[in-house]
């Protein structure tokens, strides 16, 4: 175009002189010849600086160059390998290392001794198994790398260029599993679900926290710390997971953790001393406040919470075989805690804020359970001396004539318990203290009032039989079983054999923090927390369900409950407990 607008410039320009000559010399234009314009051949094509690209051939001409004008634009799609953005200073290595990852290391080493609080499935008929299973933390140990990587093919420049930031990413996690599979094959703990010897530490976990700490390292500490609380936070979410489903003890996740942030730190620093200032975009966030003397925060944390241990029912009103045991105790184990916590500063001394906390609980003690069995109604009626010891077996086992049992032990599902964690909910709101001790440490306490909301967990039951025909007359106040007649008719029954449960309840808390600001904007802390509230924990036992569909009665149990009459099997126990939780954990912390 540029081209056919310089030709008929020259074209316009030539008439106007033609014009002018024509005028001056008083020519006559009856005797001119007409003006024949000729009209230049135009080569289709594409040229921007010195390069013009033939289509019909569709070879090169010259060499493309793009003004410094135009490249601002396309900047951040050009795929480089070890680009140095104009500025960008070398990292000191010991500056950035927080060293974080050992305390988590051991504290998981310290909660070991916890495994003991913890149900293991053996393998058995009857032992408890949990229903609760997701496959999500499968996928969330991958969320740091994936979302670092998206955006850095979306075009957000981070800390490093692509290839230091495969190298720095390559070494965290030969770092890592280096650490992860040299302990669990010496140290050959079994998981909780009793399914292999490679429980300590949680490889998930550790997975995780090592894309958490590069996602940190390439936008949380570069571009906003949000990143970062995004990165710590689905993997906090990713052991607790690890907990739930049975794969991991508490001790897995912590010790997982720790080993996590230690080999992205590592990593990271060798490549600092590897590359120096190679391949480095972009500084940390320039920090224009300190985040000890300007102390307002958020934070996610996870720690381990111990306190009130044991919870000891009455059963005398139920006539087991073994006469001495008239209690069912059940112990806490300790807890899996994970949280959310805020506060704004007035000052450097003084806050408000608030904090969300999720607490699971495994509780020990649900092996106890099968001291008073499934059959433990039809038991007491033989040990009543209602029911003779033929009639008995032949309800429970079938004849050869008759071979019907009321319980068919190999078809039966017996305890299933959705999950063997009591978990608690609570929102505290209340007063922060912080205390400068140093440019770089500062000490914090708070003072909080809040809820506490308890979820049940309950033991199900599920019993596959034949049903009797039962005759039997009331004497005074006894049961008396005349006779009893295989109808052979199959039935199933699933119910709610054990429940266990706490009030909702007002709580108070207290706490005592330590935080360590390696940076402006980022903290890390380590705390201990004192909760304390009353409840009043709630048991249900009802193990004769069964027998109401064994011997055909359901609708007329149904028809008596609908009519107001109580028709329960079961036993219900209450207990009034002070709660007492202390909290040892660490937190990341970012200031704002």
């Amino acid at each position: 175009m540029k081209t056919v607008r310089l030709w008929m410039t020259a074209v316009v320009l030539a008439l106007c002189g033609v014009c002018q000559t024509a005028q001056a010399a008083d020519i006559d234009y009856r005797h001119l010849e007409p003006l024949k314009l000729k009209t230049p051949e135009m080569v289709p094509g594409l040229k921007c600086g010195e390069m013009t690209m033939d289509y019909r051939t569709r070879r090169s001409i010259s060499t493309l160059t793009i003004p410094a004008s135009a490249s601002t634009g396309m900047e951040k799609y050009r795929l480089t390998w070890m680009r140095t953005n104009p500025g960008v200073e070398p990292y000191k290595v010991m500056d950035d290392l927080t060293f974080v990852g050992v305390p988590l290391f051991v504290a998981g080493i310290i909660a070991k001794s916890e495994k003991k609080s913890f149900r293991q499935n053996d393998g058995s008929k009857h032992v408890l198994l949990t229903d609760f299973k997701t496959r999500i933390d499968d996928y969330t140990q991958f969320f740091g790398p994936a979302m670092t990587v998206g955006l850095k093919v979306g075009g957000v420049e981070g800390r490093s260029d692509w290839g230091r930031l495969l190298a720095s990413a390559g070494m965290s996690y030969a770092i890592m599993a280096g650490f992860v599979n040299g302990i669990k094959y010496t140290a050959k703990e079994m998981r909780p679900d009793g399914s292999s010897a490679n429980s300590w530490p949680s490889g998930h976990t550790a997975t995780s926290f090592v894309g958490a700490t590069i996602l940190h390292k390439e936008y949380g500490m570069t571009r906003s710390p949000w990143y970062s609380v995004a990165g710590y936070g689905v993997a906090t979410a990713t052991g607790v997971m690890r907990v739930l489903n049975n794969r991991h003890w508490v001790s897995d996740v912590l010790s997982g953790a720790g080993i996590g942030i230690m080999s992205g730190e590592l990593a990271y620093a060798l490549s600092d001393v590897i590359f120096k200032g190679k391949g480095l975009l972009r500084n940390d966030i320039s920090g224009e406040r300190s985040i000890i003397d300007h102390p307002s925060f958020f934070s996610i944390s996870m720690g381990i919470g111990m306190g009130s241990r044991d919870m000891d029912f009455d059963m005398t009103n139920f006539e087991f075989p073994d006469d001495e045991n008239k209690a069912f105790n059940l112990k806490f184990g300790a807890s899996t805690v994970v949280g959310a916590e805020g506060a704004y500063f007035f000052n450097k001394y003084f806050g408000v804020g608030g904090r969300l906390r999720v607490y699971s609980s495994p509780i020990k003690g649900w092996d106890g359970i099968e001291n008073y069995a499934w059959v433990s109604l039809v038991e007491n009626l033989q040990n009543d001396g209602t029911l003779p010891e033929t009639d008995y077996e032949a309800m429970l086992y079938g004849t050869e004539a008759a071979p019907y049992p009321l319980i068919d032990i190999e078809n039966s599902k017996f305890f299933t318990i959705q999950s063997d964690h009591l978990t608690e909910f609570s929102a505290d709101l209340g007063v922060y203290f912080n205390y400068p001790i140093s440019n770089r440490f500062a000490l914090g306490s708070k003072l909080l009032v809040g809820r506490s909301i308890m979820q049940e967990i309950n033991l199900q039951a599920s019993v596959t039989g034949y049903q009797r025909d039962i005759s039997y007359d009331i004497v005074g106040d006894d049961l008396v079983i005349a006779g009893v007649i295989p109808l052979n008719v199959p039935y199933t029954t699933e119910w709610d054999y054990f429940t266990v449960g706490g009030n909702n309840t007002m709580k108070v808390g207290t706490g005592l923090s330590l935080t360590y600001a390696y940076k402006d904007n980022f903290a890390w802390k380590v705390f201990l927390d004192y909760d304390f509230s009353k409840k009043t924990y709630t048991m249900e036992y009802n193990p004769g369900e069964y027998f109401i569909d064994a011997i055909g009665l359901r609708e007329i149990f149904n028809e008596a409950a609908n009519e107001g009459f109580d028709m329960a099997l079961s036993e219900t126990q209450r207990i009034k407990k002070n709660r007492h939780t202390f909290v040892f954990g660490g937190s990341f912390v970012i200031s704002f």
